[in-house]
């Protein structure tokens, strides 16, 4: 939607599609009913351009700074409004630098000439405009799991049938967006004299999409500004994401000079806070949430050792040491209830919650005893983590005993325990409230008719871990054969189209499993257990890992219980500001409904 004011903000209104109803804000923040033509006077058109995640504010179409300032002070809580091409933005920020800061940013610009490459043609994948409802609830999935700012889903699907606005995505062979871009016609918007525009909003699914599916997209809309008649299209990228500025660069795009002003928020904080301590890099994006969390907060924090993901955070005369999400409240007590699985299923029973019947195993007539009773059973170290030793769906006596030892490689003590179906679900408990819930899915892949399972699995597994820092990748191992063969194919089969072929059996995130938010969707019994769950074990963080025949529904049974959840899985749930909340009560701020957006997303 555009906008045309004298000063302030563009606010929503219903309007009908393809025509936006403008409104205007006086100085003093009072609606001034605008006409549908367009507002001209002495001092410029002060055009605003509401993208639902904020509002871009086209400095050039200014008469006086001054009214930038009040527009960017207009700005709602939990969007991000931007201001570019303002003549001297130095000047404005110079004036008020407790309010505003030069973004940290490059822009780039690709002429719209015979130079530029032609859409690319990924096997699987389509581009195409945004359509519905579905198509923008899809692009928020997105937003988030790339940490940035949602939209009103009304606003993307308006702004979508507008001419301002060329929002694309791209969809796979299964029929899921994977990737979105958002064009906005500068002609269309405010005449542009330059007869350029700009695009915003480049991302991809990051456990999904292709390889190719950000260049496909972009491509794809250069093709039509200059089937449109455009000159340019500008961008503007973080200067520390170098991956994207070589893309970039190899597809033409040259740098302009030309700065972006935002305002000091929340979300925007990780662009204009103080430098990181000494070690910041080299944490894991575990460590590096909760770092990211306390200087927010004005909490000192030092880096103890990197490597092992511990911090001191200090404020004031309150001192706390952490590993990750676990912190000196946790007592040893605590930590080794959920160490042990043995002890988790007792006192978790004691207290009244489900889990599946298990035993300790012997490797005597009682393990096969255990078995044909039970049918089908999951044999695991009674200690460990990430998966290591595990075996799901044993069988036979035969298979037990295999099972049984390879458990015993990563401990002498194994658990044999009740095979349930379902949903794989974490719950993450913060000071005995329920703070994220999410689905884990086994790592899969998608077939194009073109590569082999291995290829697909190569690609993912490099996907995975590209969007988890190395800390997510799926492993071609006895295990993955056995899966793939179980399925009926062979690792150097091509894979049809559009199928989706499972490649591993647990859900565990670091062998490429994929998380899911479903927090809004949890139901009220599943909550209140895990609540009794982390109240039973008197631990104040914890991951409860659940089977459910699906979130939504109240049955449910506990596997087991993390002294250590991975919060960073969990966004854009507020895990590590509430983790902060129990460390240092005495800096909660008061709760406000924003969604927040970490280091790297773009807007």
């Amino acid at each position: 939607m555009t906008s045309k004011q004298t000063s302030g903000s563009t606010r929503p209104t219903n309007a009908g599609p393809g025509r936006p109803r403008r409104e205007k804000v006086g100085p003093g923040g009072d609606p001034v009913v605008a006409g549908e033509e367009r507002q001209r006077h002495d001092e410029g058109d002060d055009v605003v351009l509401d993208c639902g995640w904020g509002r871009l504010v086209f400095g050039q179409t200014f008469g006086r700074p001054s009214r930038v300032l009040d527009v960017l002070r207009s700005e709602a809580a939990g969007s991000r409004d931007i201001c570019i091409y303002l003549p001297e933005p130095h000047v404005l920020v110079a004036r008020r630098p407790d309010e505003l800061f030069i973004d940290p940013s490059l822009t780039y610009r690709l002429t719209l000439d015979d130079s530029v490459p032609p859409p690319a043609e990924e096997p699987g994948l389509t581009i195409r405009p945004l359509r519905d409802a579905a198509d923008a609830e899809a692009v928020n999935r997105i937003y988030a799991s790339n940490q940035m700012v949602t939209a009103p889903v009304e606003v993307l699907v308006d702004n979508s049938r507008t001419d301002s606005f060329l929002h694309l995505v791209a969809e796979s062979a299964a029929g899921e967006v994977v990737g979105t871009i958002t064009g906005v016609d500068h002609v269309e918007v405010f005449d542009d004299p330059e007869n350029g525009a700009s695009l915003w909003c480049l991302t991809v699914d990051p456990n999904t999409a292709p390889p190719g599916t950000g260049q496909a997209l972009l491509l794809e809309l250069a093709a039509r500004l200059t089937q449109r008649g455009r000159s340019f299209v500008d961008l503007s990228v973080l200067a520390d994401n170098e991956g994207a500025i070589r893309l970039y660069e190899r597809l033409g795009f040259d740098r302009t000079p030309m700065l972006c002003v935002k305002r000091k928020n929340p979300i925007n904080e990780k662009l204009f806070l103080p430098s990181s301590p000494e070690g910041y890099e080299e944490l894991n994006p575990y460590a590096k949430i909760i770092a990211d969390a306390a200087m927010r907060r004005a909490i000192r924090v030092e880096v103890i050792d990197p490597a092992w993901g511990e911090l001191r955070l200090i404020s004031g005369g309150r001192t706390v040491v952490t590993r990750e999400s676990l912190s000196e409240l946790t007592s040893a007590v605590a930590m080794s209830r959920c160490d042990d699985k043995r002890v988790t299923r007792r006192i978790l029973a004691d207290a009244g919650l489900r889990v599946p019947r298990g035993r300790t195993a012997t490797g005597g007539s009682d393990d096969l005893a255990f078995l044909e009773e039970i049918g089908e059973v999951v044999v695991k170290p009674a200690r460990g983590e990430q998966g290591n030793g595990i075996t799901v769906g044993v069988r036979t006596p035969d298979g037990l005993r295999a099972a049984v030892e390879m458990a015993r490689v990563h401990c002498p003590d194994v658990l044999i325990e009740e095979l349930f179906t379902g949903e794989d679900l974490r719950v993450v408990v913060i000071d005995h409230k329920v703070v994220a819930a999410a689905v884990r899915r086994p790592a899969s892949v998608v077939g194009d008719g073109v590569h082999s399972i291995a290829k697909l699995i190569e690609r993912q597994s490099r996907r995975r871990a590209a969007a988890t820092g190395g800390e997510s990748r799926i492993p071609m191992d006895d295990t993955t054969r056995e899966v793939v063969a179980a399925a009926g194919y062979a690792l150097e089969d091509v894979l049809p189209e559009g199928e989706v072929l499972a490649v591993r059996r647990t859900a565990n995130l670091h062998t490429g499993g994929t998380i899911h938010d479903v927090t809004g969707e949890l139901h009220p019994e599943i909550a209140d257990a895990c609540v009794t769950a982390s109240k039973a074990l008197a631990i104040p963080v914890t991951g409860l890992d659940l089977l459910v025949p699906a979130p939504q529904s109240p049955e449910h049974v506990f596997i087991e219980a993390n002294e250590r959840p991975g919060l960073a899985n969990h966004e854009p749930q507020p895990t590590a500001e509430r983790f902060i909340d129990l460390l240092f009560p005495g800096t909660r701020a008061p709760r406000r409904r924003w969604n927040p957006a970490g280091a790297g997303a773009r807007r």
